[in-house]
């Protein structure tokens, strides 16, 4: 399997590493070790290049799948065995790492007004999209929910990543906070991100180390999406 450093090192822009695997059909490299998001849980995955001594190689794909962190890439394949480096495109991904907090922060501030879970959410860097199920929403509680997820950001609260036994992590129903449980009936360790008092759930995504890195968001209108469903859409103020 391939070494995860963006799990527990989301602000590591680089990484040495070694071509452990390719497929030559669908021109991508399987490597011992990356930087790389292979994206899940509605982050897109990680852009950047990899670099064989001058020649440098645009990564435009990554995925995960059992044998590691599979990387597609724009030019010609190294053999197995090349030693590379490899660069995120990291203003893209620390605009992903501010965005998907604000989304757990949104959560824990719709968990605390409502207890309701989300049932679908996805971003894009600097914008964000979570559904909740909230038939009784009222539109004039907006601005209210707003003001509070800015509140909350602005506390600087500090983000802490922990690993759990599955056996552990499923005794504890409240690191869920989809409406249908997404973990692999696999794995094994489960990551759990906590926003230290306000929200705290099984995630596998990269993450800042504060609320106050975020900065501010706007939140759109509330649209209904059907049968009590409400999806949320903000943008960060930059």
């Amino acid at each position: 399997m391939t070494e995860q450093i963006y799990s527990t090192q989301a602000y590591t822009r680089e990484m040495d590493a070694a071509v452990v695997g390719t497929d030559r059909e669908d021109n991508r490299v399987l490597l011992d070790r990356t930087v790389f998001y292979p994206g899940g849980g509605g982050q897109p995955h990680d852009t950047g290049a990899l670099w064989i001594g001058d020649d440098r190689l645009e990564v435009v794909r990554v995925t995960a799948d059992r044998d590691g962190v599979w990387h597609w890439v724009d030019g010609a394949l190294p053999t197995t065995g090349s030693a590379l480096r490899g660069e995120l495109d990291w203003d893209r991904r620390y605009k992903m790492m501010r965005t998907h907090t604000a989304m757990h922060a949104m959560c824990g501030v719709i968990w605390r007004a409502y207890q309701v879970p989300v049932t679908g959410g996805n971003m894009e860097a600097g914008e964000g999209r979570l559904d909740f199920e909230l038939p009784d929403w009222n539109s004039e509680d907006k601005p209210g929910v707003e003001a509070e997820l800015n509140a909350q950001l602005a506390t600087q609260l500090p983000v802490e990543v922990s690993f759990l036994p599955r056996e552990e992590a499923d005794r504890d129903p409240s690191l869920i906070r989809t409406k249908v449980s997404l973990l692999p009936a696999g794995l094994r360790e489960i990551r759990v991100i906590d926003i230290v008092g306000l929200d705290r759930q099984a995630d596998g995504g990269t993450h800042v180390d504060s609320t106050g890195e975020v900065g501010s968001i706007s939140l759109a209108t509330v649209k209904s999406k059907g049968r009590g469903f409400r999806r949320f859409r903000f943008t960060l103020n930059e």
